[in-house]
């Protein structure tokens, strides 16, 4: 993929328009905006893995997946409930509702939304549905759990991984906030028409509620959402902004990754021992996943780049696109078919792919960043200095 070729018209400064703060402007240094824990953020990979070990080994050794399923919020365990809320606070905090209304002031954000609406309701599930079929033929029940993952449209990690590779956060925003809401609309209709209809195999036809789903948004979307406009109207209260944006968001943004690492030991030690004794599900069910993560990224990415669009958003479209929401797929999995199906099972496998296929991807998105000097030019005085390209409309 090469980055769009840009000429001296294409550049433009920051406008009031265009929605980028100081909280979601592109590193001027292109590395990840969420690094402040040198040691946590370089060696994050080593992190998860390990955490992917300590809970497998948790879930096999221990009462975890009795324990974890005691007390559940929304259909999913307090614990993992509470670490997705924590994860996406800072995120959240750091996004500016003056930027959001501004966004929407220019046109070119009404393409994107329509972009995005394609690539994620019309693109993304049929990918995957084919991809099922392709890898699945034989099994049903693991085709039927794929097609929940490939429908459940990501509001909680794209915001980790975009932040990650220094991608446009205002812009994120808007996006999860716009799935989000089609989400509670379309997933129902969208599950029973495509497993149902489109691809049948099982006898028992699948029944979701729009109850399910709405819940799942307005928990893991509208609780840290809320509680982020609430921290932020506190310190304007008191009149604190300098110090919000100086001192808070930097103490804060380590929770992010941390509550990412607690959020996949605990998928792992709940569904460790189900995953070790189906492992030749687990591994048929990755092949497909990995197919699907890797074309959604690139495609997705490579089709910004040619279109003219800027790394922030070009990084946010992309993460958008192949990330999924695997707590509501894994909920609907549970409610629908029980917590022991074969679907429940292929719904577990997705953030076990996901979580460290778009980290990997994150990290070589940066690297490919810098290599190429994607929306970065050298100055005067030899420092990197981020610009904007012309962002054209996705038409």
């Amino acid at each position: 993929m090469v980055p769009p070729k840009t000429t001296k018209g294409d550049l433009e400064t920051q406008s009031e328009g265009s929605g980028t703060t100081a909280a979601s402007k592109p590193s001027t240094t292109d590395v990840p905006t969420i690094k402040r824990l040198k040691l946590l953020d370089q060696l994050l990979a080593l992190w998860i893995f390990l955490a992917m070990a300590i809970g497998i080994i948790l879930g096999n050794f221990t009462d975890a997946d009795i324990v974890l399923e005691k007390v559940k919020f929304v259909e999913v365990s307090l614990p993992l409930a509470i670490a997705l809320i924590v994860m996406m606070w800072p995120i959240l905090c750091r996004v500016s509702p003056t930027a959001l209304f501004k966004l929407f002031s220019g046109r070119q954000v009404w393409y994107h939304l329509a972009f995005s609406l394609f690539v994620n309701w019309v693109f993304a599930p049929l990918l995957m549905v084919g991809l099922a079929w392709a890898f699945l033929p034989d099994r049903v029940e693991l085709r039927e759990g794929l097609i929940l993952v490939g429908l459940a449209r990501c509001i909680a990690m794209v915001l980790v991984w975009t932040d990650i590779a220094g991608g446009d956060g205002d812009y994120c925003a808007v996006l999860v906030a716009f799935n989000s809401v089609l989400q509670i609309v379309l997933y129902s209709p969208f599950a029973i028409l495509y497993i149902n209809t489109i691809s049948p195999g099982s006898q028992d036809d699948i029944h979701i509620d729009y109850v399910t789903v709405a819940r799942s948004v307005a928990a893991f979307l509208g609780i840290p959402l809320g509680l982020a406009l609430l921290t932020r109207g506190f310190f304007i209260l008191i009149k604190a902004q300098k110090f919000y944006q100086t001192k808070f968001l930097p103490a804060i943004a380590p929770l992010s990754l941390i509550a990412l690492i607690f959020t996949t030991i605990i998928i792992f030690a709940g569904q460790g021992k189900q995953v070790v004794s189906s492992i030749t599900d687990v591994l048929r069910v990755i092949a497909p996943l990995l197919v699907y993560f890797i074309i959604m990224f690139f495609l997705v990415l490579w089709i910004c780049s040619r279109a003219g669009v800027s790394y922030g958003r070009s990084a946010t479209q992309a993460f958008t696109g192949a990330s999924n929401n695997f707590e509501l797929a894994i909920a609907v999995a549970v409610s629908a078919y029980g917590g022991s199906s074969k679907q429940a099972l292929a719904a577990t496998v997705g953030p076990l792919v996901e979580v460290p296929v778009l980290l990997g991807l994150s990290y070589l998105l940066v690297w490919y960043r810098r290599r190429t000097n994607w929306d970065v030019e050298p100055s005067a005085t030899g420092e990197v200095k981020a610009k904007r390209v012309g962002e054209a409309a996705l038409v």
